[in-house]
């Protein structure tokens, strides 16, 4: 018996050591994104807008500061976090000069491992890393004389809905909270995968994510899953409407690129927003996209209801990416300046 039990564990082990030099090495694993299509645009620097990098660990932090003319004295200001793999040249500048005009300054920013900031590897998407480079900013900004440090808003969109929400509840200086077609329940929003994909969409995940960590252990060049594609497609985001949405919305942007690094998927991406939205002192503005398809329409309503009346949610009959242009952009800029000029008055 001992000898059967030997050999079963040798047979085991040895399957394991295969999937993974298979996993690991094989060719044939390697995924093509999807082409985002680009347009030329106006490379014009708007006069407000201003080139700042910010020092991290051994690396740096690449921003956009926008602060409006004829200051007197120092004014409040919106710090904006992007969504999955966005860069702050796509969408993000739309808002800061909305703020602007206000007199409220902005500053947008690439997240370590994207865009013109630093870090290795490239496109490596970490919660966790992503909410110490948004701390990182906003000390940057309070120690900015032209910037009130008692008067920071966070504005954050999409994956990153949930940040300006956990940040809050450790950092009661901060004085609102913005968050936009938010993910806030990853319960809720990996359900809505799981009816739409099926569970072998995960296990592909899975042993995407195992590829690429078991590359990095070895030294090997990264392995890179798509970011976003069409329906049917392997890809991280492949609801419908995603590719179309990404599309429009990074089709300006240089610095965008459609492929998301593997073991970004077995990484923990940070506190659950639900364990630690009880603490969160400050007004919390939620703008939700009712027709969502890459995030539960449903995604925010746990952490609503424990911000209770700090809590101010509006909803609109629409997609996820039907909110950052035209029409319902528009009236999205009126909910949110008219919560700034409420949350910056008090």
């Amino acid at each position: 018996m001992l000898i059967v039990g030997v050999m079963i564990v040798i047979i085991v082990f040895g399957l394991i050591i295969g999937y993974l030099a298979v996993v690991i090495f094989s060719p044939f694993l390697t995924v093509d994104a999807e082409d985002i299509n680009r347009i030329s645009k106006d490379n014009s620097i708007p006069k407000y807008r201003q080139s700042i990098s910010i020092p991290i660990e051994d690396t740096f932090i690449s921003g956009w500061l926008y602060l409006p003319e004829d200051m007197v004295n120092p004014v409040s200001c919106v710090i904006l976090s992007n969504g999955f793999c966005g860069t702050k040249d796509a969408v993000l500048e739309d808002y800061a000069l909305r703020f602007i005009d206000v007199g409220v300054a902005a500053i947008t920013y690439d997240y370590r491992y994207f865009g013109e900031s630093g870090g290795e590897p490239r496109q490596l998407f970490n919660g966790i890393k992503q909410m110490e480079d948004l701390r990182t900013v906003i000390d940057y900004a309070r120690n900015q004389e032209k910037i009130d440090e008692n008067k920071i808003v966070l504005w954050s969109t999409s994956a990153a809905g949930r940040y300006g929400i956990i940040i809050a509840a450790e950092d009661k200086k901060i004085t609102g909270v913005i968050s936009q077609c938010p993910s806030l329940d990853h319960g809720k929003d990996d359900k809505l995968i799981l009816k739409r994909e099926g569970l072998g969409y995960f296990l592909n995940i899975f042993m995407h994510a195992q590829r690429d960590k078991g590359r990095s252990r070895l030294g090997l060049s990264s392995h890179f899953i798509p970011a976003v594609g069409k329906p049917g497609s392997f890809a991280l985001l492949n609801a419908p409407g995603a590719f179309e949405g990404y599309q429009s919305l990074m089709s300006e942007s240089e610095h965008f690129i459609n492929k998301i690094c593997g073991r970004s998927m077995l990484m923990m991406q940070g506190p659950d927003v639900t364990k630690v939205a009880i603490n969160v002192e400050c007004p919390v503005l939620m703008l939700v996209c009712e027709k969502d398809t890459t995030v539960s329409p449903d995604s925010y309503k746990g952490v609503a209801e424990i911000l209770g009346e700090k809590a101010t949610v509006i909803k609109y009959p629409v997609g996820h990416f039907d909110i950052y242009k035209g029409e319902i952009f528009e009236k999205v800029m009126d909910a949110q300046l008219i919560f700034l000029k409420r949350v910056l008055s008090e």
